[in-house]
């Protein structure tokens, strides 16, 4: 099967497997898991922040960043197509009492002009509004990055209205890889972020927070509120430093391929390609007459696995185990199911 779902589908490779066997492990609870504190320092040091947190997901490590600057009745700022509004079961408000408030934002990156319009001075009217949830790279509009200088404008207007900053960079390695930047440039201008090792780097579970030592700390209660304390967490922990001494790197060649991938679908009728700008392609296939969940099932005949996206949106997501030769055999595919094998040579 080629597996295009997402990039989390990948499997450890046997160097991470490896890793993983021979790491050195401790009970982190107590904080004696050396391989973890390896982890926590070197991502720290890779964004730019005093601290870091191991988590066992993006979701949790989102909910302890937002919880950490919040209290239960405030306002969180949103972009209106953001992942921790849509994707994350109503953490915010189940887990963190907290309101929400979206802006609408054209590829869903916010400017400086719409943040503006939904800032308001304090009332004893509104809840307080107290946070502003950024999103880099943005997982709804396909992938689309934000630049450092759009991020430091937009968290100077909110800190300007007394408001804490919080990234979701669930994959900022990719946006950094994009904007050819350090991923530390990404982070600087925020207070928290939130960064995976199991999205693009191949790492079988994990996320990151990093941010100010005395946030981390409140977030690192409110973990083990949750229950992600983890006890010999090392063996995790080494497959998250395996992926970025060796998998950070080569997160380029994704992006290589779903551009690839792009302009070989885009040579299909009826086939609209958003050109994409990490490594997430998304295909709108409304034009070609044929439903998505039916498309899906004739790849996975095929054996080439996609996802459905909403409506007529179809996703597909590069990662380090997809080859050239692979794509080909997804373009091949593709083009056999609409019947017109043959005609997958146009760009954009």
């Amino acid at each position: 099967m080629i597996d295009l779902l997402s990039d989390t589908v990948t499997r450890p490779t046997l160097a991470m497997r490896e890793a993983m066997a021979t790491a050195e492990v401790g009970d982190d609870c107590f904080g004696e898991d050396p391989t973890v504190r390896r982890l926590e320092e070197r991502v720290a040091e890779l964004l730019g922040k005093e601290r870091a947190l191991f988590f066992p997901s993006g979701i949790m490590a989102n909910q302890c960043g937002v919880m950490a600057q919040t209290r239960s009745g405030d306002e969180v700022l949103l972009e209106a197509r953001a992942h921790l509004l849509h994707y994350e079961e109503g953490s915010l408000a189940v887990h963190g009492g907290l309101l929400v408030r979206t802006v609408p934002a054209a590829h869903g990156l916010l400017d400086g002009d719409e943040l503006r319009a939904a800032l308001r001075p304090p009332s004893p009217f509104h809840p307080p509004t107290t946070l502003l949830a950024l999103e880099n790279s943005h997982l709804d509009s396909g992938g689309r990055v934000m630049t450092p200088e759009r991020t430091a404008e937009l968290a100077g207007l909110a800190r300007g209205s007394g408001l804490a900053v919080h990234l979701d960079g669930a994959r900022l390695w990719n946006a950094a890889a994009a904007l050819e930047v350090p991923p530390a440039r990404l982070a600087e201008s925020v207070d928290t972020v939130m960064t995976c090792l199991s999205k693009g780097l191949g790492a079988p579970v994990g996320s990151m927070l990093a941010g100010p030592a005395p946030v981390l700390e409140r977030a690192w209660r409110i973990r083990r509120r949750l229950g992600g304390q983890m006890r010999q967490a090392g063996m995790l922990a080494a497959a998250g430093l395996h992926a970025l001494e060796h998998h950070l790197p080569r997160l380029p060649e994704d992006h290589r391929r779903a551009r690839m991938l792009g302009e070989r679908l885009a040579g299909l009728p009826g086939v609209s390609v958003v050109p994409p700008e990490t490594n997430i392609l998304m295909l709108d296939v409304a034009e070609t007459g044929r439903r998505v969940p039916e498309l899906l099932a004739q790849l996975r005949e095929r054996g080439v696995r996609m996802g459905p996206f909403g409506g007529s949106r179809i996703r597909a997501v590069l990662h380090h185990q997809v080859t050239d030769g692979d794509l080909e055999v997804a373009v091949s595919a593709f083009a056999r199911i609409l019947g017109r094998e043959g005609l997958t040579s146009s760009a954009y």
